[in-house]
């Protein structure tokens, strides 16, 4: 039994909402301990995740934070995020997975031009039990659609796309005389096709290889938003994805340092051999061990108080709808951006710092303890965190809110 408690659990419930949210939670934990127990196997397998999504489905993870109108749990952000946290602690790639569906499946209903017409998403993404993935990587601009007869068509590349296999609905920006499309397609039409080219150190279920769309017919049914500028800026309720999806990188950053110390204090309790000076029968009295042991979870707390800050703040500007001003949103953003700084070297530090509590016989392969780091280490370069803290700290110096993008 473990003594490190990472998220205070949900009180008992006294309402019908608390108990959907009780059994969330109880749900996400138990499937959270079952990838825990097959995570070195399923990294060294490293398959596009079809059973691990099915789990999440079936636990009722992917609707949790769709309106009770529509038929979802009705979470707000927080507890989203959270749930993003418990999941990585298990498995990193499938709390990367929970994290980017719940941006990629809630974005529309802040950015669409109808409001009908997300709802009309929102009511068969829960009735379907559908998972959201996304081609808008902005830096591989690699996607072109031109009108054919009735409708358009999409060809082109996308170098990385997360949950390629496994999505059944996919948010998609592309090219088309000038302007830029934003549209949201079915990812079981003719002319989608995901490669097997993901093979990277970590994240190695986050099925993040590359896409590509051979005349892929796209209908006008299917754009969330007008053809737009590029010069043109976004309203700025439309723009709240970027430090979302931030925030999905600090928690499952979080949750991945989580389940590594977890990991790492029950092999110490296990397994790990006093060492021949320190005067203790046990490595588990030794005081340096628990020293490091203090120091990670203090370091570990602070980041996940800080990540639960900034989510709540952030969710609070998202609520403001249409009437949220560029300055609000730039100032959580700030928040988001600084829970990345700290929860990026957190993350890594608690990573590498575990072998020093374990040992040298930890570092055996069979024990994949070191998928934690790879996964980490894997996605803190997404984009550089040199310059999420030049964002922070020009904001605190400056005050100037970072410039709007898909990074910042």
């Amino acid at each position: 039994m473990s003594n490190v408690h990472f998220l205070r659990e949900p009180v008992p419930a006294d309402n019908e909402h608390d108990l959907r949210r009780g059994h969330v939670f109880a749900r996400a934990k138990a499937l959270s301990a079952d990838l825990a127990r097959r995570g070195a196997e399923l990294d060294r397998a490293g398959a596009p995740p079809r059973e691990e999504i099915e789990a999440l489905r079936q636990a009722g993870l992917l609707t949790a934070l769709h309106s009770p109108e529509v038929g979802g749990t009705g979470l707000s952000w927080v507890d989203g995020l959270r749930l993003v946290r418990i999941i990585s602690r298990g498995e990193s790639s499938i709390g990367q997975l929970l994290g980017y569906h719940y941006v990629n499946s809630q974005y529309v209903y802040w950015a669409a031009a109808d409001p009908k017409q997300a709802w009309v998403l929102g009511a068969e993404t829960v009735e379907r039990q559908l998972y959201w993935g996304a081609a808008v990587n902005p830096r591989d601009l690699g996607l072109t659609l031109e009108r054919r007869g009735a409708h358009y068509v999409l060809n082109g590349r996308k170098t990385f796309s997360t949950g390629a296999h496994v999505s059944d609905r996919i948010n998609v920006n592309a090219a088309i005389d000038g302007k830029i499309a934003n549209f949201v397609v079915p990812t079981d039409r003719p002319g989608y096709v995901a490669h097997d080219d993901w093979d990277n150190i970590g994240q190695r279920l986050s099925d993040s290889g590359s896409v590509e769309f051979r005349d892929f017919p796209v209908y006008e049914r299917d754009f969330i938003l007008p053809l737009a500028d590029p010069s043109e800026p976004p309203a700025v309720q439309a723009t709240f994805n970027t430090p979302l999806i931030q925030l999905v990188f600090v928690n499952f950053y979080l949750g991945t340092a989580e389940g590594a110390l977890a990991a790492a204090l029950d092999y110490v309790r296990t397994t790990t051999r006093p060492w021949v000076t320190s005067g203790v029968t046990s490595a588990s009295e030794d005081p340096y061990i628990l020293e490091r042991i203090g120091d990670l979870q203090a370091s570990l707390k602070a980041s996940v108080a800080l990540a639960d800050v900034a989510a709540a703040s952030v969710e609070a500007a998202l609520l403001q709808g249409r009437s949220v001003t560029a300055a609000t949103r730039g100032e959580v953003a700030i928040e988001a951006y600084a829970a990345k700084v700290h929860a990026t070297q957190v993350a890594l530090d608690v990573t590498t710092k575990v072998f020093e509590l374990m040992g040298a016989r930890a570092t055996a392969s069979h024990h994949g303890f070191d998928r934690y780091w790879r996964n980490v280490r894997t996605h803190t370069l997404h984009d550089p965190v040199a310059y999420k803290a030049r964002e922070v700290g020009d904001f605190a110096l400056n005050g100037r809110i970072p410039p709007v993008s898909l990074y910042s």
